[in-house]
């Protein structure tokens, strides 16, 4: 039989269905997701942009294809078992090692499969240590569309050095295709990607096939993510141009503004932006952040490919397919294409472009069109999760500038109000000085017209 028991008991920090404040999922992601392995083809070629195909390039570090890796666990005779718990051998990701961990009987539930990784030899690394990674885990079944599919992303560290189910699935389901019957075979497939995290800027967190699988299922959630923002930013705008008393009091204020003071208020650092981008998106817990990350990445580098393909065809997107741009990359800076006047108000128009729905919808290869479906399906998405990082991040800046401007808007405006209540109050003052004197000089003639009786 493949698997040993183990003797020591499993750690605390595992995933709880119902639990609260350990995981968090967007409406529609289920703990298990079903997943056809048909879905995406590894391996297909490419003819997209070169930054969806590759890893990040911006340092020299490891790169997400070599912090990625499978492992495939076939557990034989498995009716038979009657251990309480087993594990996998350990196998290296990322220069970690990790194991599988199942329960035959549920682990403080009844009826179920419970299924954790593990990292191995935990007991023995240095005192702080800690390890981030999203994985998958997947139970195979004999028709593959009836697989079953689990994700998650956590940070294992002392006291949290397992992840993962309880009920990951119910014990009568495990019999309805998931053993082989000839063999009493059971296989369990383990996709595991430790993310090497940058503070700095948007950074690629998954190997690309990997991510081409994730983006099936959690496409809906990271276009809710990016559309949420863009509405709420859009609103706030909105509303200030509503206002038409502020709106135009806004318009007087930057037209009157000198043009240096223009230029120098319409860019900002780039690296100032992207620190706070990546805190306001990377969170923890959410099993989508990694794919925003990759979306938010390659939507950056097609604004820098939009810079380039001014000055020299860019090798990015094709240019007549590119939208009319809100922010361009120059250096280490982020400028305003236009007038920022002209952008706030096309910003509070343009709603984020609608998906494209064209093809199939159930993601699954059709007979009919095989692998150019396949390629075409792949395309699509990284297209789309491309168009949301760009167009997240176009709004983001803009968002940020004009908080600036908005800034020197209001000290304008209370240094305005200042002036008026400080002439207001010399009026009053010189008013009240010419009453004084004036009820002085009736005094005195009046005392003067006495002395003349």
């Amino acid at each position: 039989m493949a698997g040993s028991s183990v003797s020591d008991e499993p750690g605390i920090g595992r995933f709880m269905e119902g639990s609260s404040g350990q995981q968090r999922y967007q409406p529609g992601e289920a703990l298990a997701e079903w997943r056809s392995s048909e879905q995406v083809e590894n391996g297909t070629p490419s003819t997209s942009p070169p930054y969806w195909d590759t890893d990040d390039d911006d340092d020299c570090g490891p790169k997400p294809s070599e912090l990625y890796g499978k492992y495939t666990w076939k557990i034989d005779k498995f009716s038979q078992i009657n251990k309480r718990e087993l594990r996998s051998n350990a196998f290296e990701v990322g220069g970690y090692k990790w194991y599988i961990l199942i329960y035959p009987q549920g682990c403080d539930v009844c009826n179920h499969l419970s299924l954790f990784l593990c990292v191995a030899n935990h007991d023995k690394l240095l005192p702080g240590w800690s390890h981030f990674a999203q994985f998958t885990i997947a139970v195979v079944n004999k028709d593959p569309k009836k697989s079953k599919y689990s994700d998650t992303l956590h940070r294992f560290w002392k006291k949290e050095h397992d992840w993962g189910w309880k009920k990951f699935m119910e014990l009568p389901k495990v019999y309805d295709g998931f053993i082989d019957a000839d063999t009493d075979t059971l296989i369990i497939k383990a996709q595991v990607q430790v993310i090497r995290e940058r503070a700095d800027s948007p950074f690629r967190c998954l190997d690309c096939q990997y991510r081409r699988e994730l983006v099936r299922v959690y496409l809906t959630n990271v276009e809710q993510i990016c559309r949420r923002f863009v509405e709420e930013r859009r609103s706030k705008l909105g509303k200030l141009i509503e206002d038409k008393a502020r709106w135009s009091s806004f318009c007087s204020f930057w037209v009157g503004m000198d043009q240096n003071a223009k230029r120098r208020m319409s860019r900002e650092k780039a690296d100032s932006i992207l620190k706070v981008v990546v805190k306001h998106f990377f969170i923890e817990k959410e099993v989508t952040s990694t794919l925003v990350m990759d979306s938010l990445y390659s939507g950056l580098k097609a604004l820098e490919g939009q810079t380039k393909s001014k000055k020299g065809r860019g090798k990015y997107l094709d240019a007549e397919e590119l939208p009319i741009p809100i922010v361009r990359t120059e250096k280490d800076m982020f400028i305003l294409v236009d007038d920022v006047l002209l952008l706030l108000e096309r910003a509070a128009m343009e709603p984020l472009p609608p998906k494209d729905e064209k093809g199939p919808q159930n993601r699954t290869k059709d007979g009919s069109s095989g692998e150019d479906f396949n390629k075409d399906s792949i395309e699509r998405d990284e297209r789309r999760l491309t168009e949301l990082g760009r167009r997240t991040i176009e709004i983001f800046v803009l968002a940020h500038i004009f908080s600036k401007i908005e800034v020197s808007y209001q000290e304008a405006v209370s240094l305005k109000r200042q002036e008026e209540l400080i002439r207001e109050e010399e009026a009053a003052w010189m008013a009240g000085g010419e009453q004084k004197a004036k009820r002085a000089a009736a005094e005195k003639e009046k005392k003067s017209k006495k002395k003349q009786v």
